[in-house]
């Protein structure tokens, strides 16, 4: 599951976090994936789910410290289920490994990455979380592009592969087919046919019919199969949980058994 859920905007009105805290990790929970990327959590929102998920742990740091300041991407986990082998984040930018603007970036990006191992069946894999710049045009080419490098360096042994978060992008754009060319979007290649709105963005626009689609979820084209992909529109008195719609796919690994 991948869920832009919006940063607590202090100005948010009706919307601000400490009325749709509980919603949105009671939506999380009946969901129950056994991983989440999360996107804009501040330091207090990613502790609050990390309090509330007992099963889980998490992977990520601030963006703007490399600590607890800024957003994070952060990646929960189940713990009971996966042991994290490797992990670590990366910046949007032409220095990755330091705390940096990229391009023609509006603020620091990021990238949060896990290597994980299934502690029942040993299958590894790696999950990347990211959320892309809203401004810049050739930050979001170059950051495609930056993540693609950075899942074939960190992954030499050429293990399944995860690329999910908020890429502020509509599918038809350079950085959407540069991913989609290397990797497959998991709405394309679902067994089942895809459920829910075909945008993920709302806005907190209850009213309106959802058409912008920014939110995504790739995955390794030979050896993950996606067996259903959804949009999760839950409301509660005429609102949404975040600005943006959480998406989720069930899948499976493609090994020489199973192939």
């Amino acid at each position: 599951m991948t869920y832009n859920i919006k940063y607590d905007n202090p100005n948010g009105g009706e919307n601000k976090w400490a009325l749709r805290k509980d919603f949105l990790s009671n939506q999380i929970a009946y969901n129950n994936p056994d991983i989440l990327g999360i996107q804009e959590g501040w330091h207090h929102q990613v502790q609050y789910l990390d309090s509330v998920f007992v099963d889980y742990n998490y992977i990520g740091v601030g963006r703007d410290d490399g600590k607890t300041k800024g957003e994070y991407s952060a990646i929960f986990y189940n713990k009971e289920k996966f042991s994290v082998l490797k992990e670590g984040t990366f910046w949007l930018s032409k220095t990755p490994h330091k705390i940096s603007v990229g391009w023609d970036a509006a603020m620091e990006r990021i990238c949060t990455y896990g290597w994980f191992e299934d502690k029942a069946t040993k299958q590894q894999f790696f999950v990347f979380n990211t959320h892309f710049d809203h401004i810049g045009k050739l930050a979001r080419v170059n950051s495609a592009a930056l993540i693609l490098e950075k899942t074939a360096a960190l992954n030499p042994d050429h293990l399944p592969v995860i690329v999910m978060g908020d890429f502020n992008l509509k599918p038809e754009s350079k950085p959407i087919e540069l991913l989609s060319k290397a990797l497959n979007d998991s709405k394309e290649v679902s067994v089942a046919k895809s459920f829910g709105p075909t945008g993920t963005y709302n806005g907190f626009k209850f009213n309106k019919p959802i058409l912008d689609r920014i939110d995504y979820i790739f995955t390794s084209k030979e050896q993950i199969k996606v067996l259903k992909y959804a949009v999760l529109s839950d409301s509660k008195d005429c609102k949404y949980p975040s600005d943006h719609l959480p998406v989720v796919i069930h899948l499976e690994f493609i090994t020489p058994q199973n192939n």
